[in-house]
């Protein structure tokens, strides 16, 4: 190799006497920024939800959301629970 490459990791050799020089990469960004935006984002309590339910309630409550009570958007298609397609309307 070379005399300017001191470490192992800054070449590949292919063959005997074929040796190719790659360039070592760079971390993006510095790490005395590192979670910056978490830090400054106001923290918001939980709200309290209604428990879920749960075995044979639960799997009725699924049959009924997607079976009985199907909400069609453009062109017949199912509309997934974050469309916002009512609103359009």
């Amino acid at each position: 190799p070379p005399d300017f490459i001191t470490s192992p990791q800054q070449f590949v050799c292919f063959r005997l006497y074929t040796c190719k020089y790659i360039k070592m990469g760079k971390v993006h960004g510095s790490l005395a920024r590192a979670g910056k935006v978490k830090g400054q984002t106001p923290k918001v309590e939980a709200q309290e939800k209604k428990k879920q339910p749960r075995g044979r309630a639960k799997k009725r409550m699924q049959y009924n959301r997607r079976y009985v009570n199907v909400v069609t958007g453009m062109g017949g298609k199912r509309v997934g629970p974050n469309s916002n397609a009512d609103k359009m309307k």
